[in-house]
């Protein structure tokens, strides 16, 4: 059947679908409803967008919570509302994903990003690069 439609009609079902993953990443959503709106079968929907995004749709899905929650933990959200404000429903896969990605465990994640910006804000000089800091003659030490 795929032979019949044109690549570029494959390609934007499948970015259709990314795109509904982007948007809806934080509700309840599974292969099912990322595959029907590409208007796929679950197996052939995987294939493809693993071909074009090299990574499963889940895979990808887990990618962009993590994304977000980074942003919600770098703005002081609580951990456990970051989990549950990104679609995960566990607090231990969460945390477990978390740090498959980050490295770092999700509280870690958050404290490291304030030491950060307590140093930006006490020492910003530290943080221009330094060549660019020796063109206009500041001192970065």
């Amino acid at each position: 059947m795929e032979e019949n439609y044109p690549k570029l009609y494959l390609y934007k079902r499948i970015v259709h679908a990314k795109l509904f993953i982007d948007i809806h990443f934080s509700e309840d959503i599974d292969l099912n409803n990322i595959a029907d709106e590409a208007c796929f079968s679950k197996f052939h929907f995987i294939r493809l967008f693993k071909t074009i995004y090299g990574k499963t749709p889940h895979q990808y899905l887990t990618r962009v919570r993590i994304e977000n929650s980074k942003e919600l933990l770098q703005n002081e959200t609580s951990v456990t509302e970051t989990c549950l404000n990104v679609g995960f429903d566990s607090i231990s896969s969460f945390t477990a994903l978390f740090k498959k990605y980050t490295k770092l465990c999700p509280s870690e994640y958050q404290q490291q990003f304030e030491r950060r910006k307590e140093q930006i804000t006490n020492t910003p000089l530290q943080f221009i690069p330094n060549c660019f800091a020796e063109q206009k003659g500041w001192n970065t030490e």
